[in-house]
């Protein structure tokens, strides 16, 4: 499972980080989201996506949501070795781009934790705090514990996807 909190940047937060976690690298990814022919993935809650960045490109789906206090979620990931190829077989299956989300990503870890600071093309700055475990509970108390040690209150975490933003932020601004 992947247990993850989110939080808009504030000033001041990618410096806190260094203070607590190494810095391991610095990447561009870029995501094409797809919606299914047999289901419309935002009522499930699921999401099946092709990242592109520079440690190669995968194919990523994520089950819904199990809690109402993270963005915990069921993660599925495999590495394919075509973008554009991957796009096509989803195109010709019925598999519709939705959109497109670009970020630039510097990634830290301390421990099994790791933050990254994300600054989403269209919609700023923000840090994620995830762990990747079957012991749901015991990874939830550790990123609550590293977003505390960050300054944030676990419970203002921001629940939807850059996805989910983008796609709000395009219908309530009139575009």
């Amino acid at each position: 499972m992947e247990v993850e909190i989110k939080f808009k940047a504030d000033r001041g937060v990618e410096e806190r980080i260094k203070r607590i976690a190494d810095f391991v690298c610095e990447k561009v990814e870029e995501d094409v989201y797809f919606n299914s022919p047999v289901r419309d993935f935002r009522e499930s809650d699921e999401a099946l996506r092709i990242r592109r960045d520079g440690e190669g490109i995968r194919i990523t789906y994520k089950g819904p949501k199990v809690d109402e206090e993270t963005k915990t979620r069921e993660e599925i990931e495999v590495k394919v070795d075509d973008y554009g190829k991957a796009i096509e077989i989803f195109n010709r299956l019925g598999f519709r781009a939705i959109r497109r989300v670009v970020k630039r990503r510097r990634i830290y870890r301390t421990g099994d934790v790791t933050i990254c600071f994300d600054d989403v093309e269209g919609l700023g700055c923000f840090v994620e705090i995830e762990v990747k475990s079957d012991d749901v509970e015991g990874a939830k108390r550790r990123v609550f514990e590293v977003a505390r040690a960050l300054g944030f209150d676990p419970s203002e975490s921001i629940r939807e996807s850059y996805l989910e933003l983008l796609i709000r932020d395009t219908s309530t601004s009139g575009a």
